[in-house]
């Protein structure tokens, strides 16, 4: 016997934050919408995909980057990514920065994802579950370090980051596993 997981799309996860300017997102790897190349995911070599961005506020101190899932089955979602720290002249993190913290410039660091690893974890939604949404989010800070260390939760970084947060941009790619033949999603869109 299988459990029924059918149940609705969650809303966007920024949409439920105070509102602040957004700024530029982008990437050499992902395109907003477009599905996740395999490389970058769970199923593929797990590789970190490379982002930049540009247009944050003058009085911006310090950068923090998640990518989160928001359509996971669970009650929170569920993160995939989160560096904190990144100093205000970090404006790209390369291809492969997500492996471990030596690819991060400065103070900058991995707080432990829903995977349990301090590190990049790509996209590996249950099999049949519908598309899923990858929101990779640059937030601009208004202070030089968060004052946390790895030992923090995803929850405690974004709890921590809305107080601080002056803008923010987000980047938004989609991945999905296949299920049985024929069988509907178990993720269903609004009507």
């Amino acid at each position: 016997m299988s459990v029924n997981l059918a149940r609705p799309r969650p809303p966007f996860p920024y949409d439920l934050l105070p509102p602040v300017p957004a700024f530029e997102l982008a990437s050499a790897d992902l395109s907003e919408g477009a599905p996740v190349p395999e490389r970058f995911t769970a199923l593929g070599q797990g590789v970190s995909p490379e982002l930049h961005w540009s247009g944050f506020p003058g009085r911006t101190r310090s950068f923090a980057v998640t990518c989160l899932d928001p359509d996971a089955p669970t009650g929170s979602g569920w993160w995939h990514w989160v560096v904190v720290d990144l100093a205000l002249s970090t404006t790209c993190l390369a291809q492969g920065a997500g492996a471990s913290d030596l690819g991060l410039d400065g103070a900058a660091f991995h707080v432990r994802g829903d995977n349990g690893e301090h590190a990049y974890f790509g996209p590996c939604p249950p099999a049949g579950d519908g598309v899923h949404r990858y929101v990779f989010a640059v937030s601009a800070l208004d202070v030089e370090s968060l004052e946390l260390d790895e030992d923090a939760t995803p929850a405690a970084v974004g709890f921590t980051v809305v107080h601080h947060c002056i803008a923010r941009a987000t980047l938004t790619a989609t991945f999905e596993v296949q299920g049985v033949d024929g069988a509907a999603p178990f993720l269903r869109d609004a009507q």
